[in-house]
């Protein structure tokens, strides 16, 4: 059996040295043999990533239909995102704005699920749409270096999400979620049981240290934290109703949470799960999307199906004692409150809220996903409408 340390790799920091829980025989990685030799191929020169990327050779002919969206995500560090089509799927740059390759496909072509790897040649594609490229119950490893699969990793029941880090893969379904090694995909680390998920959702850290995991419990409005280097395991119970959304800073010290109740955001320390700050997006029921911290925890975006984008300012003792660099004292900027918040003692808890700083109006009824760019006070907002 192949493993990803066969094929030439990107120039990744060292694997953190994490713990092996016990194995699970049922998801099976495959090795996919080589294809025939590209037809042609037209090189290109590509300025974001590391490596030349060349021209698919199962381009579809210029009669073709536009393709339909099915899945738009950003990168670890939010400077590109990903559109998988029902032809195929694409990588952009965010800034500048402009499209860095495709890659489209003549047979099925359909592609539910892109996650980028920052901005290596590594990718991992599912199948999606009415008519999936590849099955919908596999996670399919996909290296543009070499414009092929070189390997998969099946499962009893459909994909819902996956999530990348360098040293590990994480695949969600709607009722469990599995951490594998990245180096060579056949150790299993370990196995989460969760309730129905069936947005697949999960949250990973992105920093040099060790992983953090986020994803929900096994109860209505719980959310489970899995700290790796400690071998700790958090219960939170963030909501009383179902969780909707959460997110995680880079180093995973913060979590945000939202309920399908969608009024409330909450935002926790991951290592007690104390209650730090919460925030109101409106006073209506509202499908929260996505939910995003910047870089340095400052900020945090809302968006939501009522057509708007919120922005919050984080308090300054959001972080753990010592780690707070994200405002000096010459930005004191907060969420505002409520003009009667000074008698809260006895008015309704909605009248001493922290509302947003700012907000962006956009269509009503589209998905928006959000994310801060890399330029000061930047916010990239991203419509399944594909605007």
């Amino acid at each position: 059996m192949a493993t990803l340390s066969d094929y030439p790799t990107p120039n990744f920091l060292s694997p953190t040295d994490q713990t092996n829980h016990s194995q699970d025989s049922l998801p099976q990685m495959q090795h996919h043999p080589s294809p025939a030799p590209e037809r042609n191929p037209t090189p290109t020169t590509n300025p974001i990533f590391h490596t030349p990327l060349s021209a698919s050779s199962e381009a579809l002919p210029p009669a073709a239909l536009p393709p339909s969206l099915l899945h738009l995500s950003f990168n670890q560090d939010h400077g590109c995102f990903a559109a998988g089509t029902d032809h195929g799927f694409r990588i952009y740059n965010c800034d500048p704005l402009r499209e860095i390759f495709r890659r489209d496909f003549d047979r099925g072509g359909g592609i539910g699920v892109v996650e980028m790897l920052f901005r290596c040649n590594l990718l991992a594609l599912v199948g999606g749409g009415p008519d999936p490229q590849y099955p919908p119950n596999k996670v399919m490893i996909w290296d543009d270096d070499q414009s092929r699969c070189i390997g998969e990793l099946s499962f009893p029941a459909v994909v819902r999400s996956v999530r990348l880090r360098r040293d590990r893969i994480v695949v969600v379904l709607e009722h469990k979620i599995f951490v594998y090694n990245f180096a060579d995909m056949k150790q299993l680390l370990h196995q989460i049981e969760t309730t129905a998920n069936p947005k697949g959702i999960c949250a990973v850290s992105q920093g040099a240290g060790s992983l953090v995991l986020v994803c929900p419990g096994l109860q209505k409005g719980q959310v489970r934290v899995e700290h790796y280097a400690s071998k700790r395991t958090k219960f939170i119970m963030a909501h009383d109703s179902r969780i909707a959304c959460i997110a995680l800073t880079q180093d995973g010290q913060l979590l945000a949470t939202a309920s399908t109740k969608g009024t409330l955001v909450r935002i926790y320390n991951t290592v007690d799960g104390s209650l730090l700050q919460e925030v109101r997006r409106g006073a209506d029921r509202a499908e929260i999307y996505c939910l995003a911290f910047s870089s340095n925890a400052q900020w945090l975006a809302v968006s939501s199906d009522k057509g708007t984008v919120h922005v919050f300012s984080l308090k300054n003792n959001a972080r753990s004692p010592g780690t707070d660099k994200s405002r000096s004292a010459s930005d004191p900027v907060t969420s505002p409150h409520s003009s009667l918040s000074f008698i809260r003692g006895v008015l309704p808890k909605y009248f001493s809220s922290e509302w947003s700083v700012a907000q962006f109006r956009l269509v009503e009824g589209s998905q928006y996903i959000v994310a801060f760019g890399h330029q000061k006070n930047t916010v990239v907002i991203l419509g399944t409408d594909g605007r």
